[in-house]
């Protein structure tokens, strides 16, 4: 007959690890103090953005309240003091002294028919460049990168008798092609390298399904590039609406010109109006606010794509 011996240890001759009273692990410490030390971070960074935010917001202001003042206020009181009694008609007075309503049209025709010329020609030129693999490629990128160095100030007399002999002197088209010529330049060069990157079993498998070249840009490269296209939308537009020197030698004529060249008419040889000259600039950069609240999402995408794998 044989016993069964139970091998099981009661549970109180369990052997338990305790540390001594008063003595915490090292561990623990650690752990409690890494809050502390992420807060401080913390509380570091949001005071630099902070201070940074109202270092760039400061300017603004003053253009602000400086919009709504008397010249009599702005001459006793100085920029930085509050309106003593605001003055709500200026600005209508400086929109009519403008004729702020045609100049604001030029501006948006003009952007948007840069936007659409340089996007189209920057897409077709890498997608030719930078998946279609063309002899030469190197070369053209230095092109293109050649084209983004250059300064205005030397193309602009070259550009003002190209003008006049073709006949596009002082006309929104011309104008409007060859600032989107332009910018196509940079866009070029910047989707280049974009689609140099681009997933190439994507392609095979399209060429193997069928799908020719119009097919492969429209229906796989073109959707999945949305993102840094619609990025480079907002920038060439903000880009094109801000121009000046190549709008003050091309266009000349008052139904013509662009509202920076509308908002330069404020500020004469001999005579200067602080007061208007703020209004006319927050009448100039009240539009750039809206289109970025509208855009912000688009533009918030397209720079953080790729960014998360």
């Amino acid at each position: 007959m044989t016993m069964k011996t139970d091998t099981t240890a009661p549970a109180t001759s369990r052997v338990q690890k305790t540390e001594a009273p008063g003595r915490t692990s090292p561990r623990r410490d650690r752990t409690k103090q890494a809050p502390g030390r992420r807060g401080a971070a913390s509380y570091t960074v949001v005071a630099a953005v902070t201070v940074f935010v109202l270092a760039f917001l400061a300017p603004f202001l003053i253009i602000l309240v400086n919009s709504f003042k008397t010249s009599a206020d702005y001459r006793a009181n100085g920029s930085l003091s509050w309106p003593e009694q605001w003055n709500w008609s200026i600005l209508g007075d400086v929109w009519e002294r403008v004729d702020f309503t045609q100049k604001l049209v030029n501006s948006i025709q003009i952007s948007l028919g840069v936007v659409v010329i340089a996007v189209v020609l920057a897409l077709f030129n890498a997608y030719a460049i930078g998946i279609g693999r063309i002899r030469w490629r190197t070369a053209f990128l230095v092109f293109f990168l050649g084209v983004n160095v250059l300064p205005q100030e030397g193309l602009v007399y070259p550009v003002y008798y190209l003008f006049k002999e073709l006949g596009l002197y002082d006309g929104k088209l011309g104008y409007t092609i060859l600032v989107g010529i332009t910018y196509s330049a940079f866009g070029t060069y910047l989707l280049s390298s974009v689609f140099s990157t681009f997933p190439r079993e994507l392609i095979e498998a399209a060429s193997l399904d069928g799908a020719g070249r119009w097919t492969i840009l429209w229906r796989i490269v073109l959707p999945m590039s949305w993102p840094t296209l619609s990025v480079m939308c907002v920038f060439f537009f903000v880009w094109s609406w801000n121009e000046f020197l190549y709008p003050l030698v091309l266009l000349i004529s008052n139904d013509q010109q662009t509202v920076p060249l509308g908002l330069s008419v404020m500020q004469g040889q001999y005579t200067s109006d602080p007061t208007a000259m703020s209004a006319a600039a927050l009448l100039g950069v009240i539009p750039m606010i809206v289109f970025f609240l509208v855009f912000q999402r688009s533009l918030t995408r397209g720079l953080t794509a790729g960014a998360v794998k």
